[in-house]
């Protein structure tokens, strides 16, 4: 029995040896912690690439446009501005005169504006190159109308009497420009007898006193509505697209240089709302006639609504503005220097 008790002792005292000269703690806190551990590395910063600067948008971005085709197509973004969904912050302002918007853009006092081409070069002189173009907004809008069925060719009008209107202008040297190209002399040929304003014209189509004119949408849509017997002689755009190596291009944006140099992200958020704007104008006219009417664009819902589809409103940037303006310009400057200011803008007047 002794033995025994002797033996089980010996086994106790062998174990807590054992318990004893155990290399690892029992309970983790006891053990001292890592290097990696004890602080974070550099790969457990916040790994967020660092991003350019940009520029701070601007407070408010000056918007000048026409009215008439020039401005139809900015009527939704005119609306969304007045809403608060527009994402730039804009003030608009619709002006009835080409020389009213020249004025804005001259004293600073608008950052960008829709104009008629020419005088987009125009103030590129008047300004010493501190606008430039960024879009093209409105292609042809000038049609011939004739109460009677005489008239299907250019060469129809030879003999006759064109009242028209924009001596001095783009209407008069698109006319000429046609006529020449189809071989007749604008003043040897026919009579061209030029009023001071489309809706003295209209008025006179109208009520028959002139058979044969041209004239601008929506100015168009108001005489048809006004007398069914007078009818579309010709449209220009195609009459211009027969004969010409270049895009009929009547409206255009322009930007103020500095401007566009200091909120380039600015431009570009406008470019891509107005284009977002002629898209809505163009798929629903019915809709896009009310918001041209609330914007002062265009007297009323109804002409605007049937003007819309001879209108051409468009947008177009980048190259194929480039070389459409550029063309145009060549065209007007051939006619009439002074049409264009003087001499035909360098590609610096291109953005």
């Amino acid at each position: 029995m002794k033995k025994l008790i002797s033996i089980l002792l010996t086994l106790v005292l062998i174990v807590a040896c054992f318990a004893a000269c155990a290399g690892s703690p029992a309970d983790p806190a006891d053990a001292q912690p890592s290097t990696q551990e004890a602080a974070p590395t550099e790969t457990e910063a916040p790994t967020e690439a660092p991003t350019e600067t940009e520029a701070p948008a601007p407070e408010v971005v000056r918007v000048a446009t026409l009215m008439g085709p020039t401005g139809m197509g900015m009527a939704r973004l005119i609306d969304d501005a007045a809403s608060g969904s527009a994402e730039g912050n804009y003030e608009f302002t619709v002006s009835s005169a080409p020389d009213q918007v020249a004025s804005s853009i001259i004293s600073g006092s608008a950052d960008i504006a829709a104009v008629p081409v020419n005088l987009a070069s125009v103030l590129w002189q008047k300004t010493e190159q501190n606008v430039q173009v960024i879009a093209v907004n409105t292609l042809g809008v000038l049609y011939v109308l004739e109460n009677g069925d005489s008239i299907h060719s250019i060469s129809d009008l030879a003999g006759k009497t064109l009242y028209a209107t924009g001596q001095g202008a783009t209407p008069e040297y698109v006319l000429n420009y046609l006529l020449e190209a189809n071989g007749l002399d604008p003043e040897a040929d026919l009579t061209v007898e030029y009023l001071s304003e489309h809706a003295e014209l209209a008025t006179k189509m109208s009520a028959g006193d002139v058979a044969l004119g041209m004239l601008p949408e929506p100015n168009v849509t108001a005489v048809l509505s006004g007398n069914p017997d007078v009818r579309i002689a010709l449209d220009l755009t195609e009459e211009w697209d027969k004969v010409a190596d270049s895009t009929l291009v009547q409206g255009c944006i322009i930007v103020n240089r500095a401007f566009a140099e200091q909120y380039p992200n600015a431009v570009a958020t406008f470019l891509e709302e107005y284009r977002a704007s002629v898209d809505f104008v163009n798929a629903d006219p019915a809709a896009a006639s009310v918001l041209i009417e609330s914007a002062g664009i265009v007297p009323k819902a109804a002409v605007a609504q049937k003007a819309l589809p001879n209108c051409n409103i468009c947008l177009i940037t980048g190259e194929e503005m480039h070389t459409a303006v550029k063309q145009m310009l060549e065209v007007l400057y051939n006619a009439d220097p002074k049409s264009v200011g003087g001499a035909l803008p360098d590609d610096e007047f291109y953005r």
